[in-house]
């Protein structure tokens, strides 16, 4: 067992659900193994800045009664910094010094892929630490705190959308976040019976696209006694066009990680949908048959895209994620305690930490392709000419694995 006296909990990147329960979980282990707990404020900007702090809060049990589980975003708050490119040449010394200041012996860090390869820097200079993953994206090898709340937020969303949609009969597009992978919109898109879902995994098509949603929109109207009918595309924010290109906002430029700002997916699918419709004779004879058009004014339906944006990353958590940040925190705490250091939790079963080494557990997880095949058996647009799904069988022996 470590001689770590006291641990530094630093949460970083994005707010979600679930970080609060990390908090809570690493303090109450912490308190378990005799070992005091404090928050370093602000991500990685408080963990450089530590030096020159007077005093950290310690998360006694009064403290940690402050502390909401259910409430998304995080009470140690968050930073956007990657160590390695801030400029002066003893930012590691600097960091040494302020754990040294307050004698903290580790670290357990909350975050995602960019957190994560912050880890390993810090793990790689000799500062223990261990990673807690933490993202909605839900785009590491293991699962990630503050996935299942946002998942569930943009289902909610989503399906609170139709009510608008249905009422004024228009094409609801509902961009959401996710970066480089398509959890996000596929998950959150399925849990709403959203009709069509773009994901960077697959570049779209918008004459399948286009083509399944006048079939299910016209249906719809037509079946109606009040000729009313919506229909529900979610498009995750890095979408590829058919030539594979993300969609980026270059005046927005780069964040701390050199990554470029995804911006605009949802608006550029808009138009996509409104050309077609303008360009398309039979819309405007399905317009005049319903009792629809108007010369001039409404001659085709509306398109109107939708960004939730941060709204999917705050309000409450989900008990998934409660339930698995309480296991993560402590379960870094567990594995700072007896000496691990640059790995990740990847859950605690019958008792047991598992872990991997941070650099594996960061590597991007793509949304499986077969499981997008399945869902497109089942009438879901993918902006691609779906195969029928090919029937798979194996039993299960071992236990079961909680999975998204």
């Amino acid at each position: 067992m470590s001689e770590i006296k006291n641990i530094g909990i630093i949460t970083s990147g994005g707010d979600c659900g679930g970080l609060n329960a990390v908090v809570r979980g690493a303090a109450f282990m912490a308190m378990a193994n005799g070992v005091s707990a404090y928050i370093i404020p602000n991500g990685y900007a408080g963990l450089y800045n530590l030096i020159d702090m007077e005093k950290l809060a310690r998360l006694d049990e009064r403290r940690v009664d402050t502390i909401n589980s259910t409430l998304a975003g995080s009470e140690a708050g968050h930073s956007r910094v990657k160590i390695k490119k801030i400029q002066s040449e003893d930012k590691y010394v600097r960091i040494k010094e302020g754990l040294k200041k307050f004698d903290i012996g580790g670290l357990v860090i909350s975050g995602g892929d960019d957190t994560g390869s912050v880890v390993v820097d810090l793990a790689q200079q000799g500062i223990p630490c261990v990673h807690a993953p933490k993202t909605m994206d839900l785009d590491l090898q293991t699962y990630s705190v503050g996935a299942d709340s946002a998942i569930s937020r943009v289902s909610s969303f989503v399906s609170d959308l139709k009510t608008t949609g249905q009422s004024h009969n228009r094409i609801m597009v509902i961009e959401v976040f996710g970066r480089y992978a398509g959890h996000t919109a596929f998950r959150g898109g399925v849990g709403a019976d959203a009709d069509c879902i773009l994901i960077p995994e697959i570049p779209v098509d918008f004459d399948v696209v286009y083509k399944h949603m006048k079939k299910h929109f016209m249906r719809r109207i037509i079946d109606s006694d009040v000729n009313a009918g919506t229909y529900s595309v979610v498009v995750a924010e890095g979408m590829k066009d058919a030539s594979g290109e993300e969609l980026y906002d270059e005046s927005l430029g780069v964040d701390a990680f050199g990554h470029k700002k995804l911006a605009g997916a949802g608006r550029y699918v808009r138009k996509q949908l409104e050309k077609r419709l303008k360009d398309d004779p039979e819309i405007k004879k399905f317009m005049k048959e319903q009792g629809m058009f108007v010369p001039g004014l409404y001659e085709v339906p509306e398109v109107r895209d939708v960004k939730p944006e941060h709204l999917v990353r705050s309000g409450k958590s989900s008990a998934f994620d409660v339930n698995f940040g309480m296991e993560a925190g402590a379960g870094a705490v567990v594995l700072l305690l007896n000496g691990m250091s640059g790995v990740t939790v990847q859950d605690v079963k019958k008792g047991k930490v598992r872990y991997l080494p941070t650099d594996k557990a960061i590597k991007e997880r793509d949304v499986d392709l077969e499981m997008v095949s399945f869902y497109e058996s089942l009438g879901t647009c993918f902006g691609r000419k779906g195969d029928v799904y090919k029937a798979k069988f194996e039993e299960n022996k071992g236990e079961i694995e909680r999975h998204l």
